[in-house]
């Protein structure tokens, strides 16, 4: 048993780590794409200046995301021989299109970092865009995998063996397009938040009125508006995810809202614990009839409760406070979204106070927690399978001896790693500070 924890923890980690710099990668080229838009429509070059500075940080976060990515693959092979070899015959086609994505996203990268100011706008917006094309493709396909282990497709096993397979049956398994487009918008709202987080700490320590504080004025607005949209999206998309688990893995669903009986009218709980002893969720605020409706759009709708299924079958019940957390930040941050478009555009104040810049600063770290929380919950929602009522974690694991060295050696590497990521991005822009036009005119691009 303390095996297969370590098992888990020694990729849980690597995920964890990896996930931060894969959802960054995905949201900031939005952004970029967006900022360059913006000045091919307004030539007002702090929009240009966005998206150079913006990505040289793309780039940085790309030099780590690939190293994190090719250990993850590695830790695959090595720790889950199991699963990995149903992933090489029934759904290696994600692993193998995502090859391709990632060409795609470091070939037009490469360009766009090196030959930008060669390049006429439209080619300019071209490469940027076929960067966004590249990252959020990468992203899909890699998560469908992980699709795939909660509504499985595309075969089944017969005395041990697997027949019967098909290939575009496991890539489009029942949760696909629901995952794909819940990947999507959370790492545009990650990277819009991220951006919006960086651009309040830095009004926070310019002068107010001057330059500099317009020009972050500028980055901040597009970033709550761009994120407190895609929030709203993450949580439309949510909506549909509580469904998708309602039909496929309701012991999923049930363990999230701590219900133990099954019945119709089923009550959300928000906030509290959930106790094993006692069977309830112990200072829970709970909305009569919420859960039913959102598992199918109906009060009526009858919930199934983890009674239903031997204790051994059901996951940590600690996922409730996962769910919560990830559901109470994707709501604050579709209130941090609006509050700031309301400000700005609605009471048309011209400047932001003090205490809603801080708030506006806890975004970003707040997205990236959200998006850790969920990454969590998803998994760990499904124990103890690791291919739902297919295959077991315990069964997919290798029995190799020494995984808990395994695991201490790769977190010293990812702190390591995190470390050298700060400084980088300390030293470079610490070297190469903002330098803008004095006034606002707008101007055309000149030759470089």
């Amino acid at each position: 048993m303390e095996d297969i924890v370590m098992t888990r923890a020694a990729f849980g980690t690597t995920m964890a780590f990896h996930i931060i710099f894969a959802t960054l990668g995905v949201g900031l080229p939005l952004m970029i794409l967006l900022v360059e838009l913006l000045f091919w429509r307004t030539k007002d070059r702090d929009y240009e200046t966005m998206a150079k500075r913006w990505t040289k940080a793309q780039a940085i976060l790309l030099g780590v995301a690939i190293p994190s990515g090719t250990i993850s693959g590695v830790q695959l092979s090595l720790l889950w021989p199991g699963f990995m070899e149903v992933v090489g015959k029934v759904i290696s086609l994600p692993f193998q299109i995502e090859i391709f994505a990632f060409f795609l996203e470091a070939l037009f990268m490469s360009i766009y970092v090196y030959a930008a100011h060669r390049l006429s706008p439209a080619m300019r917006l071209l490469s940027v865009f076929m960067v966004l094309v590249g990252a959020t493709a990468s992203a899909i396909l890699i998560t469908n995998v992980h699709a795939f282990e909660g509504t499985p497709a595309g075969f089944r096993i017969s005395n041990g063996e697997i027949v019967d397979v098909d290939p575009w049956a496991a890539f489009f398994n029942p949760s696909f397009f629901v995952t794909a487009g819940h990947v999507t918008v959370s790492a545009y709202m990650t990277g819009a938040f991220a951006i919006a987080g960086v651009a309040a700490w830095k009004l926070l320590r310019s002068e107010k009125g001057g330059r500099v504080y317009r020009y972050h004025q500028k980055a901040l607005l597009l970033g709550l508006i761009v994120g407190g949209s895609f929030s709203l999206l993450t949580a439309l998309n949510g909506h549909e995810s509580a469904q998708l688990l309602h039909e496929y893995q309701p012991e999923k669903l049930a363990a999230a809202e701590g219900l133990f009986e099954t019945q119709a009218y089923a009550p959300l709980a928000i906030g509290g614990f959930t106790d094993r002893e006692t069977k309830e969720v112990k200072y829970a605020i709970e909305i009569p009839w919420a859960l039913s409706f959102l598992a199918a759009n109906r009060f009526d709708e009858v919930v199934v409760g983890l009674n239903d299924y031997p204790e051994e079958l059901w996951p940590p019940l600690y996922i409730h406070t996962l769910f919560n957390g990830m559901v109470g930040i994707g709501s604050l941050l579709i209130v941090v979204g609006f509050l700031g478009f309301a400000w700005k555009k609605l009471l048309r104040r011209s400047e932001f106070p003090r205490w809603v810049l801080w708030i506006f600063v806890a975004s970003g770290p707040l997205a990236l927690l959200g998006i850790e929380f969920g990454w969590i919950f998803a998994c760990t929602g499904r124990q103890p399978w690791v291919i739902y009522r297919v295959m077991k974690t315990v069964d997919a694991a290798t029995a190799a001896a020494g995984v808990s060295t395994f695991f201490w050696i790769f977190l010293a590497v990812y702190l390591f790693l995190a470390i050298v990521t700060l400084l980088v991005f300390r030293s470079y822009f610490g070297r190469h500070p903002l330098e803008l036009d004095p006034h606002d005119q707008p101007r055309e691009r000149t030759a470089e």
